[in-house]
Parts: structure tokens; sequence; C-alpha cells
């Protein structure tokens, strides 16, 4: 009874150490294809999502894990590239992406006294009325908005730094490196309500970027037609209009929300 058991804690152990190896820097770098991949955390998923997302073909959420919007990105990205697009991760696709960058897809970055000083918005009411009292709708904490800076998801990000205080300057992370460059020349933005997706497009009609969007709903769709672009605004403030009636929201006056600093 005692071998088992001691076989058991070994086996687990042999795991566990396989599991953390999965999650350090080099590992996911080197990460190769797969013809079959697994759910659950992949490396080379995760490293596929990168490269996608530094293409401007966004997956979405980095998060090391197959889903909808990684099938959507990688089929936007191989309609961009001439091939079939199936949105399954082929060696074809997967050689294509690998040649659109040949920068690291995790870097170490050091955490700066700007990224963990906030201002942050601890708590944040679930209804629209309260939401607007606030001065803000800060980010929760320094883990929400480094998360969001780098496309990752929280759990992720924790993942990939177990046991790394997130609140002092200096700290070191694992983090991907989702750098793009200049932007291209766009031509024309195309917001698709049924695919759910935004494209931008070059002149000849080719997408440059294709990136998820929620776009309206059944009971309150956005507006077909097309529009012009006059502006672009950082975190603006948001306005909610009392003749949307969303559900659950009783206020008969317009409200306004504070953007994110």
């Amino acid at each position: 009874m005692i071998r088992l058991v001691v076989v058991v804690a070994a086996f687990l152990l042999a795991c566990g150490g396989a599991e953390a190896a999965k999650l350090d820097l080099a590992a996911v770098n080197q990460a190769q294809f797969a013809s079959r991949t697994t759910k659950g955390f992949n490396p080379a998923v995760l490293k596929a999502q990168i490269l996608l997302d530094r293409a401007r073909f966004s997956p979405g959420l980095i998060d090391g894990q197959l889903g909808e919007s990684f099938t959507k990105a990688v089929r936007a990205f191989q309609t961009a590239n001439g091939f079939q697009s199936d949105g399954k991760l082929t060696q074809e696709t997967w050689d294509k992406l690998l040649a659109t960058s040949a920068s690291p897809v995790m870097v170490t970055y050091e955490l700066t006294r700007k990224d963990v000083r906030g201002p942050f918005t601890k708590r944040i009411p679930a209804r629209l009325e309260r939401m607007a009292r606030l001065s803000r709708l800060g980010y929760h904490d320094a883990a929400e908005k480094l998360a969001e800076r780098f496309h990752i998801s929280e759990p992720l990000l924790r993942r990939l730094n177990p046991g790394i205080d997130l609140r002092n300057a200096g700290t070191k992370l694992l983090v991907p490196d989702i750098g793009r460059g200049d932007p291209p020349a766009i031509a024309e933005v195309e917001v698709d309500k049924e695919a759910r997706v935004l494209r931008a497009l070059d002149p000849s009609g080719k997408a440059l970027a294709v990136y998820p969007a929620s776009i309206g709903s059944d009971e309150k769709p956005a507006p077909s037609g097309q529009a012009e672009v006059k502006r672009v605004v950082h975190n603006p403030t948001y306005h909610y209009d009392p003749h949307f009636a969303f559900k659950g929201v009783k206020t008969k006056r317009p409200l306004h929300h504070c953007c994110r600093p």
C-alpha cells in the first residue's frame, strides 16, 4: 500500500513538472506545429494566437486554448493569404504565421511605476445607475490592467508568472510580445454584423486586419449602411440614452460613464 502511494505521488509530481515546463519562455517560443491539438492549454496554440494578434488578425483574448475567436482569426488569416479557409491550424497556415515575424512570441517585461500606481477602481457596481456615480470606470488592479495591455487572460498571466506580486515596480513578468510596428494604410473599415467581426481593408478590398466585435443584439441591432469616420477618440465616455431601455436599467435620465485612465 505504501509503495502504491509513493508511485502515485511520483506520477503526480512528474505530471506537475511536465505541465510547468510547458509554461516557460523557451517552451512557448520553441513550440512546433502538431496536426493534433488537445483541449486545454497548448503552447503551439498560444504561439499561434500571439502571431495572429501581431499580424492584426485578432484571436480575441490570448489564453492558449482552442475556441471560436481563435477559429475565426485563423479563417480570416487563411482567406487573406489565399489558403483554404476552414479555420483549422494547418501546417501551411502555421508556416505562413511564422513567416510574418521572426521575433520571439514571449518576452520578459519589467513592471514600471505607471503600471502599478493606478488609480484603480476596486469595486464596480453591476447597475449602470451606480456606475455613473463613480469618478471613473478604472481597472480593478494592476493584473487586470496588464492583462488588457498584453491581450492575455488574467488566469494565463498568473499561470505564466506563479507567485509573482504584480503590485511592485521592477518585477519581471513573462508576457506575450504583441508589438505590431507601424499600422498599414487603411482604405475602408467593414463591420460584419453576421460574422461579428470588424475588418480593415486596403483599396483592393483585401483584409489588412480583422478583430472580433460585439455588434448590437437581436433586440437592439446595430444600424446598417455606410458611415464616415470623422475622428478617433481614446478612452471615450460612454453615454446611455434611456430610450435604449436596456434590460434591468430603470433610469429615465441619460447616464454618463467616465472612461478608463
